[in-house]
């Protein structure tokens, strides 16, 4: 069975104090909360902070990013060694604003991805289509695209440990969200294009959670959906009451 996954992506918000105030009471809020698994996604600089504060709590750390060497020459990136040492269980891989503003590809994505598991590290993988794409009535070879290339030469079992991150481009930050209709939809493609191309065990086991304006008053439709497995959440995490309220409202 799978079990609720919600993420929260800080994006580029929160100093380190910040942070860890956050983690602080978060972590008392959920504490009693045992059929969800919660990641929150903090900056870099805070992804040490953050871990020490949620220690042996029901919270998870993610890393927004990772390059796809261990270390070398490039100025700027963070290899996933890094992020796992820093006390992040989790990683975020090919988000659209990574992919919009930072030129990633569906290749970027594969070598992030095989990285980020030789690592050690939980990969969070989004897909989606931007608007353009979805009035040309491209989205679902847009996702058999980005899935196939994103995920070349991963294993069935690795794929069984993955998260499958759905977020239509044109729902992020726009306060413009799928219908419940529409998530299931496209989820259900998903699970449907890893039974075939993976096989069922990973297709089962594999979490495919939504993305895109989710905010406390549709999670519970969008996660009654049966292949909606949990949300990836942006501005809406930044609030410690709505987060939680998102969280709350994933339990069965």
């Amino acid at each position: 069975m799978r079990h609720p996954f919600i993420a929260g992506n800080w994006k580029m918000h929160k100093t380190v104090h910040e942070a860890v105030v956050y983690v602080k009471e978060f972590r008392s809020l959920v504490k009693d909360i045992e059929d969800v698994e919660i990641v929150l996604a903090p900056t870099f600089t805070a992804i040490h902070a953050c871990a020490e504060a949620a220690r042996n709590s029901k919270v998870g750390i993610a890393g927004q990013n990772l390059h796809w060497e261990k270390q070398g020459a490039f100025t700027g990136e963070i290899g996933a060694p890094m992020v796992r040492e820093a006390g992040a269980d989790y990683v975020l891989i090919g988000h659209s604003e990574r992919r919009q503003y930072f030129g990633e590809t569906d290749q970027s994505v594969n070598r992030k991805l095989g990285a980020a598991l030789g690592a050690g590290l939980i990969a969070i993988v989004c897909v989606g289509e931007t608007l353009d794409e979805r009035e040309r009535n491209q989205t679902l070879a847009v996702l058999d695209r980005q899935i196939k290339d994103g995920f070349d030469g991963i294993t069935g079992d690795q794929i069984a440990g993955l998260v499958v991150a759905y977020e239509p481009v044109w729902a992020i930050g726009t306060g413009r969200t799928a219908t419940s209709a529409l998530a299931q939809e496209v989820h259900a493609h998903i699970r449907q294009r890893l039974r075939q191309w993976f096989g069922a065990p990973a297709a089962d086991q594999c979490h495919v959670i939504y993305g895109g304006s989710v905010k406390p008053e549709n999670t519970k439709e969008l996660l009654a959906q049966p292949d909606v497995d949990g949300a990836l959440v942006g501005g809406a995490s930044l609030d410690i009451k709505n987060f939680f309220e998102i969280v709350n409202r994933s339990r069965g």
